[in-house]
């Protein structure tokens, strides 16, 4: 065997030994994509509507509604006129979790809420 081809079959060897899972060729990764992220989308809304009754007295239930909502008095004083005069008050538009959260949470203080989707 010549010199040169000992030289390269060595060359080979060292290379192998080195890199061995190639040929000695160094490739490059393609960069990994992140998965895209697609943004939520909304919740369908839901009404919480507050009902007029005779149990409870006006500064009562303004009270309850400031405390259980994030309306101010002078929204929960707009909201009871309104539920007392008519008979029903519009008191927010959230999310179904939401709403039934604080439909549950009016009842625990005796004061009657409804859900509905909102339209």
């Amino acid at each position: 065997m010549s010199e040169e081809k000992m030289n390269n079959q060595q060359s080979e060897a060292n290379e192998q030994a080195i890199h061995p899972e190639g040929a000695g060729t160094a490739t490059k990764e393609a960069p990994k994509q992140s998965p895209t992220r697609r943004e939520p989308g909304m919740l369908p809304p839901y009404k919480v509507l507050l009902h007029n009754d005779d149990i409870n007295t006006v500064d009562y239930v303004i009270k309850k509604i400031v405390h259980l909502t994030s309306l101010t008095t002078e929204e929960a004083v707009e909201r009871t006129i309104e539920a007392h005069e008519t008979g029903v008050s519009l008191l927010l538009v959230t999310h179904l979790e939401r709403a039934e959260l604080y439909r549950d949470q009016f009842t625990s203080v005796s004061l009657t809420v409804s859900i509905e989707p909102a339209d």
